[in-house]
């Protein structure tokens, strides 16, 4: 467990598997989607490090990572750049496979484009996709309004009173509840523990989900969504993308309405197209093996990049 400074910011990294990308394939970059943390990942780290360096972080107010100061907003730039600041810490400097769960696709898409000479591969987990994204309206005004929200509900206490529990049952929604242990046929599976669904330890769960900073983060990234939804459109006009990319889709029965749009993206990207079932949202605890098995399919030899 490592602390580094990125932007001023103490920021908390893990790095797992041999040292300093010296596998015996492209190290590779683990990065959560909103509102998670480094810990998320434990069920894939086992099946990757024995053939690469794994390395796991927490952006600013998650996890065990610093606040970020109040003036400061998330930017699918600034995310990029972090992942970036991030492997130099580590000492990694040979081209990384980028995976990406939900919002932090985004993050990772932007660094293949923006780092084409730092990226092995890209693998978008469940990725946030957008179609037709377009910015916030008065997102000064927004920002404003969602900060002060943040210090409401800090001053109020709930991040204490609430936080574990809210992830509790966050992470039992997004997950795929059929096969749960102990779930009987025909039983509710809202009369369940929600703890029962999240394999993450509680003494990390209460270090991670009962801080103010967290409840800022995760407000300023869920309002800077679309913002970093319409920069990625505007980046994708102007770069290209030259490593290989796998769109991991979570897939639990039903509609296949989420499939079409992630099967969408694979087509834009010219990557390859994965159902993974049964699965919910957070496929890295529902479907770890899959994850790993993308990562580890990544050619080890990247093609040249293009500009």
């Amino acid at each position: 467990m490592t602390f580094v400074r990125v932007g001023g910011i103490p920021h908390h990294i893990r790095v797992d598997g041999p040292r300093t990308g010296s596998g015996p394939g492209p190290a590779c970059l683990l990065s959560v989607g909103l509102g998670m943390s480094w810990f998320d990942w434990d069920p894939v780290v086992p099946l990757l490090a024995p053939y690469r360096t794994v390395v796991r972080f927490d952006r600013p107010g998650l996890g065990l990572s610093g606040p970020a100061p109040a003036h400061a907003w998330p930017t699918l730039t600034g995310e990029a750049q972090r992942i970036a600041c991030v492997l130099d810490a580590t000492g990694i400097g040979t081209p990384v496979t980028v995976v990406g769960h939900s919002l932090a696709g985004l993050h990772c898409e932007a660094f293949a484009r923006l780092y084409p000479e730092r990226t092995a591969g890209l693998v978008l987990v469940d990725s946030g996709t957008e179609e037709d994204p377009r910015p916030r309206r008065a997102p000064a005004l927004r920002n404003t309004a969602t900060r002060a929200c943040g210090t409401f509900l800090a001053g109020a206490g709930l991040p204490r009173a609430l936080g574990p529990l809210l992830r509790r049952t966050a992470v039992r929604a997004g997950r795929h509840i059929g096969h749960r242990p102990g779930l009987r046929s025909g039983g509710d599976p809202a009369a369940y523990d929600p703890a029962a669904y999240d394999p993450a330890p509680y003494d990390l769960v209460r270090s991670a989900y009962s801080t103010s900073r967290f409840l800022r983060a995760v407000l300023a990234e869920n309002a800077s969504y679309r913002d970093q939804a319409a920069e990625l459109a505007s980046l994708r006009e102007r770069l290209g993308l030259a490593a290989p990319v796998t769109v991991l889709a979570a897939y639990a029965g039903g509609s296949r309405r989420w499939l079409d749009r992630q099967e969408r993206l694979a087509d834009r990207l010219g990557g390859t197209f994965r159902t993974v079932a049964p699965a919910g949202h957070l496929v890295m605890l529902d479907r770890p093996g899959d994850v790993a098995d993308a990562v580890l399919d990544t050619p080890r030899h990247p093609p040249p990049a293009t500009g």
